[in-house]
């Protein structure tokens, strides 16, 4: 989706810095140690072609499915160049962070181990912004402003790994441009004599796919060597598939997925951080491109890239490693010494009460109904109502800035050595959250069109409605109730939900009242979510449409006593709606049911102030479920049909 390239010339010997990875709490975590093993683990290591550069792998980077594409240059090539520098590309897109970067890390290795006569291989820093994503009608301001964050620590993180004579050079280790990473790549490759590219490899998302495809290809036109690793998730997900029982089919429940984990074994130990004083940039590279490409010298603003200047309110913190990696070890230290919220971390699915908490201080954390009253009676800069308990690190898995491996064995550790096993345990613990994000992962990789209904092997094939008038309404909170227009609301103005509210929201519009397909509701949420996240919101979109993972249809959310049971007073309602803040507790979730006197003195008439319900629920949410039962019989009589010509078939052999 976007791309980064770092240049970075070495010298000086690479060593692990284990001091990188401290753990919380003044305790030291797993931490992934450098070895002084050359070889690289065949079992795990896929090639396509044989360098000189598969000579030298660490352990440590073991079972991330390194691929090599040679440009077909020998091995004497390769190291002299006729004493010529040759530089290398590291290409980020996602992984923004310098710890647990395979990709960054063997790029150093190969530099250092480069034979160029007085010359030190460079590996040189550029991000490119592909001019599709970067508007408001792909991607929402919010998440967009929290990429540019990332973008700028990633900046500062790599400056911390400069060399002496580069001191100077500390704002300008990345460089960014704007452009189509196939027009940009070509002319960075030869402007600045490239030999090797290594990246992280996209394994779902079917433009980054084809995207890497392209780029491959072109190298190999160019002489240029490809190296990839699997490093955005715990495991390869082609490895996974491999493993599954029917092999290349992913697992579709929970519990198949975690026997074929169990049959794999632990994921692997996170790669260790450069070391100081290990990168060598190159002064003012931005110039070189500054003629052909914009922002070559420096990270564009969301004004730059053509966003209305607006106030940005996602209270999930900045963007980048440094606030990824402290939420996560703030979030793993909660409740003391004793890690009480690690220990009873659950994650129910039928109670939207899921714990929110400040991230600092102690006291009973409050539900995010109790927070949103809090909030809408203090002052505006009040964040508590959107720090939940599953830890606001899903945007952070989502760029990258923080490694899920390293996330993974944090938090074993833990569990593990601390609560020696006394501890709520997957699927709703949060080691069960991690493995959820994993599931979803290797099907999305394992299914063909995974993000649309028709040629989706696994998605229930549903004749759901074409309404452009609703969806509009649903979209830009006028469904006329309040429980759903204020997640809605939240959604727009914050980028961010509770789960449960994405869950209530994501029923109205497809299976609980409106039966408008999820494919209109993924692409809202891919939009204007921070932690959008293609394999994650296609997946729960499928599921909660029932169609896909999960097919009970019939348990619909009350879109206005869903929310009631738990939130008497609409404290949650009221903070995002300000048109029903003077609305008796009693009438805030069906304001339509408030004598006209009481809708008066509250300043909200309902059809005036604030739209009429778009639709009974009672009788939209029982026409909702005799289609859904329509489409179920349908394919389940579609599959038997299959199976019996398969067997009448089968008999005629």
């Amino acid at each position: 989706m976007f791309t980064i390239v770092i240049i970075i010339i070495i010298r000086r010997a690479l060593t692990s810095n284990h001091n990188s990875f401290a753990g919380c709490c003044s305790r030291n975590f797993h931490i992934a140690k450098a070895s002084s093993s050359s070889n690289f683990s065949s079992t795990f290591v896929t090639t396509t072609t044989t360098t000189t550069t598969n000579q030298r792998r660490s352990p440590s980077i073991a079972r991330l499915r390194r691929q090599t594409v040679s440009s077909g240059q020998t091995s004497s090539s390769l190291t002299t160049m006729g004493n010529e520098a040759t530089t290398s590309i590291v290409w980020f897109r996602k992984g923004l962070r310098i710890h647990d970067n395979p990709a960054l890390s063997e790029a150093l290795i190969d530099a250092k181990n480069f034979s160029g006569g007085d010359e030190s291989k460079k590996v040189l820093p550029l991000f490119i912004l592909d001019p599709w994503f970067c508007n408001e009608k792909s991607v929402g301001a919010n998440r967009m402003n929290f990429l540019l964050q990332s973008l700028t620590n990633l900046n500062e993180n790599m400056g911390s790994l400069l060399s002496i004579e580069n001191v100077n050079d500390a704002n300008n280790c990345l460089t960014v441009v704007q452009g189509k990473p196939k027009d940009v790549l070509p002319n960075v490759i030869k402007k600045f004599n490239v030999s090797s590219i290594y990246f992280e490899k996209e394994q779902v998302e079917p433009f980054g796919k084809q995207r890497d495809e392209e780029i491959i290809e072109m190298c190999k036109k160019l002489n240029v060597d490809v190296n990839t690793y699997a490093s955005h998730t715990l495991y390869d997900q082609e490895f996974l598939l491999s493993k599954a029982s029917a092999k290349g089919i992913p697992p579709s429940t929970m519990g198949a997925f975690q026997k074929v984990l169990a049959n794999v074994g632990e994921p692997p130990s996170p790669v260790p951080e450069p070391p100081k004083n290990s990168l060598r940039v190159i002064p003012n590279a931005g110039d070189a491109l500054s003629k052909e490409f914009k922002y070559a010298n420096g990270i564009p603003t969301l004004e730059d890239l053509g966003y209305k200047a607006k106030s940005l309110s996602f209270k999930g913190g900045k963007g980048g490693e440094t606030e990824g990696l402290r939420r996560m070890r703030g979030a793993l230290c909660r409740g003391g010494d004793g890690y009480k919220y690690v220990q009873e971390f659950d994650k129910p699915q039928s109670s939207p009460c899921q714990l929110f908490a400040k991230e600092k201080g102690s006291g009973k954390a409050l539900n995010p109904f109790e927070m949103a009253k809090k909030t809408s009676s203090s002052s505006p800069k009040e964040e508590s109502l959107l720090w939940p308990s599953t830890t606001a690190l899903s945007p952070h898995l989502k760029f990258g800035t923080v490694s899920v491996r390293q996330f993974y064995f944090e938090l074993q550790d833990i569990l593990k050595n601390e609560l020696k096993g006394k501890h709520t345990n997957p699927p709703t613990s949060l080691m069960g959250q991690i493995l959820w994000r994993e599931f979803y992962y290797v099907n999305a990789c394992g299914t063909p069109n995974y993000d649309k209904m028709v040629g989706n092997r696994i998605c229930k094939q549903i004749k759901w409605k074409h309404d452009p008038e609703n969806l509009a309404k649903w979209e830009n909170a006028q469904t006329g109730f309040p429980w759903i227009d204020a997640a809605m609301t939240q959604l727009k103005e914050e980028g961010w939900m509770h789960h449960l509210a994405r869950h209530a929201v994501a029923c109205f519009l497809t299976r609980g009242d409106l039966f408008i397909s999820w494919e209109e509701g993924a692409r809202v949420f891919d939009r204007d979510l921070v932690d959008a996240d293609w394999a994650l919101n296609n997946g729960n979109w499928m599921w909660l449409s029932a169609s896909s993972f999960f097919y009970q249809y019939f348990r619909v959310y009350g879109p206005h006593s869903f929310a009631k049971k738990y939130d008497k007073e609409g404290a949650y309602v009221k903070h995002f709606l300000p048109v029903l803040k003077d609305m008796p507790s009693k009438y805030v979730y069906e304001p339509w049911t408030a004598p006209l006197e009481v809708q008066k003195k509250a300043g909200c008439i309902v059809g005036v102030d604030y739209p009429k319900p778009m639709v009974d629920h009672a009788v939209a949410s029982k026409q909702c479920m005799a289609w859904m039962n329509e489409a179920y019989a349908a394919g389940k009589e579609k599959k038997s049909g299959g199976e019996e010509k398969s067997n009448k078939k089968a008999k005629t052999k």
